[in-house]
């Protein structure tokens, strides 16, 4: 009888174990979404140039009174790249421009790139004054990442803004110097 009763009870917490095992919190959901979100930045950006040669596009003006001027720090909120959210950054170049939001197809034949940001006016091949309307196809003159010079993008979206390139510090210890392009509502001072 006793070792009947000591089976039940093994058996009883064997379940619930089990069960509780197979729960799933808000909590463990949103590690997912994190852990997907990251995974997609990772395999859309994987061949990003993260650092640049520091030069900027013929025409493309200086910010006469940034709100971050060059050589201050600040902390990053922009998301579309890797260890870029939360990290402090050093601004190197401040211009005022209109920044795009674009979908491309890289011209080495990789994956569509959906909704990259950013990419500034000066570097399309346009005639066409700044703001370009949602939707117009142009040619990329971009070279942030692998195949992106010379492909064919959709504008998805526009913004006229300060743009900065930035120097900072990936979690591994690489440094990413003149980093195009974040955006000023994308910066926060810091404290």
């Amino acid at each position: 009888m006793k070792q009947t009763k000591w089976m039940l009870v093994g058996t009883l917490l064997l379940a619930t174990s089990l069960a509780a095992c197979g729960e799933t919190t808000e909590e463990d959901q949103a590690i997912d979404v994190t852990e997907e979100h990251n995974a997609e930045q990772d395999e859309a950006h994987g061949t990003m140039d993260h650092s640049g040669s520091g030069e900027v596009p013929a025409g493309l003006q200086e910010a006469s009174n940034p709100t971050y001027p060059i050589d201050s720090t600040v902390i990053m909120t922009a998301d579309h790249m890797l260890e870029m959210e939360g990290a402090e950054a050093k601004i190197v170049g401040a211009y005022d421009t209109t920044a795009y939001a674009v979908t491309y197809t890289p011209t080495d034949g990789g994956e569509p790139v959906e909704n990259h940001k950013w990419v500034i006016h000066e570097e399309l091949d346009t005639t066409e004054p700044a703001p370009l309307a949602d939707g117009t196809e142009v040619t990329l003159q971009a070279d942030h990442m692998d195949g992106m010079d010379g492909a064919t993008a959709t504008i998805e979206s526009s913004e006229e803004t300060t743009v900065y390139m930035v120097n900072f510090m990936l979690q591994d210890g690489e440094e990413v110097t003149n980093h195009k392009w974040v955006t000023e509502d994308e910066l926060e001072a810091k404290e």
